[in-house]
This record gives structure tokens, sequence and C-alpha cells, in this order.
């Protein structure tokens, strides 16, 4: 039964982008869209050798995958930690809230000349700008992990003489994880939507900048290329970090 389900789960899972693709495949063949704007799918993948063998796509990627995972983790870590302290002390909590408020409503792309300024125009102010970005959303997802925790639990801990410390790693850590990787799993998506935007702006190399030099130039086919590849690079990572909470949290993935 298990094994069907999961067959399901597969063909379901691979079905929506065929199906997707086919639609587009259809409209631009019979002109219902515009296929000098709307170019058939099938005729995609020459562009996609030519990128390959002559634009070094494959660079662009991966120095994109690497701004994400290093922004990601700068963020995620104490984004974390903040989100634990926010949980269970309610001072910390009101200290940040109002910060946290004010910030995760700004553009993030707005920050973006801020972040050049403070770190330069290298790589590393592309990988903070994804950091900066992420990092209360995590926070603030983690937080509100903790806060629905049965305070029984926190209560007995500290009956028990548990530290501080043994709450953040007996208590708040375990019992907010599933929001935790809500968070992180938000995140992802965000962090790709801010580095591809990034790219737009400020590099010279990436996804986003071969996306947007292929709009300025009005080589569609190219364009269409990086927007998938885009699409295929954010499924990727949501499956690795799926991946990652079923071998964080075995329970769930049984479940």
């Amino acid at each position: 039964m298990m094994r069907r389900r999961r067959t399901a789960e597969l063909a379901l899972t691979i079905a929506a982008p065929v199906v997707l693709l086919l639609i587009w495949e259809i409209l631009s063949r019979t002109r219902t869209i515009d296929p000098l704007f709307w170019p058939p799918p099938s005729t995609l993948w020459g562009t996609v050798k030519t990128l390959f063998m002559e634009k070094d796509l494959l660079g662009d990627i991966e120095i994109s995958l690497l701004r994400i995972l290093g922004g990601f983790v700068i963020g995620t870590i104490p984004g974390v930690a903040l989100g634990l302290a926010m949980g269970l002390f309610w001072p910390v909590r009101v200290f940040f809230m109002p910060i946290a408020a004010a910030i995760y409503a700004v553009p993030k792309i707005a920050v973006l000349p801020l972040v050049i300024i403070i770190f330069g125009i290298g790589e590393t102010s592309k990988v903070m700008i994804v950091a900066v970005s992420i990092f209360f959303l995590v926070a603030l997802n983690t937080m509100s992990g903790v806060l629905e925790i049965d305070r029984s639990y926190r209560d007995v801990a500290m009956n028990l003489g548990a530290s501080r410390w043994e709450l953040f790693w007996t208590v708040a850590l375990p019992g907010a994880l599933p929001a935790i990787f809500t968070g992180m799993r938000l995140s992802l998506g965000f962090a790709l939507i801010v580095i591809v935007g990034t790219e737009f702006l400020a590099a010279d190399k990436g996804i986003g900048y071969m996306i947007w030099q292929s709009y300025q130039t009005l080589r569609i086919q190219q364009m269409f290329v990086g927007l998938i590849i885009t699409g295929i690079m954010g499924w990727g990572l949501t499956l690795l970090l799926n991946l990652i909470e079923h071998l964080v949290m075995p329970w769930r993935a049984d479940a």
C-alpha cells in the first residue's frame, strides 16, 4: 500500500510540470500565443546545449547556488538561535519584535545598496543580502514554534532544574523543529528570489545575470532556459531540504 502511494506521488509530481510544458507547446505551435515571445519548449533544447558548451551555463548555476547556500546558512543559524530566545523569554521577544516587523516589511532589494556600501561589490555582499533577507523570516517562524509548545513541558524541565541552555536543547529546539523547517523552506524559496533579483542589478555572473542579459538583448529562448533552470533549482533545493527534514525528524517522515 505504501509503495503504491509513493509511486502515485512520484507520478503526480512529474506529471505537473510535464502537463504545463505540454500546454505551452500546444499553445505556441497553434500560435494561440506568439511563438516569437513564447517559443515551444521543444525548441529550447538546442539553446540549452549551446549555453552549456559555449556560455558556461554550469558556472552560472554553480555560483548562484553557492550564493544561495552561503547566505542561507549565515542567515538561518543565528535566526534559529534568536527565534528560540524570543520564544522562551518575553523580554527578548518584546525587544526584537519591533525591529523584526520593520525590517521584514522592507523590500529586500531596497536594502541592496546599503549592503553593497557595507560589504563592497564582491561576493560577500551577494551572500549577505540573502542572509539579511531570510534572518527574521527564520527567527519569527522559530519563535512561533516555541510559543506553540505546551507550557507544561517547559515547567517540568524547570522544576527538574534545567538551565536556560538545557531549555534550548531539550524543550525549545525539539518542540519547534516543525516550525523551524517550515521557516527554512520558505526562506529557501525567498533566497532564490532575492539572489536572482540581486544578480539582475549587481553581478556579472550567475543565473539571474544571464536572464537579465538575455532579456536586454531579446534572446528569448536563452531567457526562458534561465527561467526554467531557476525553477528546477528551487525544486531541487526544496527536495534537499525535505531529505534533511526526514533525517532530522524521522517520525514525521513515517507519518
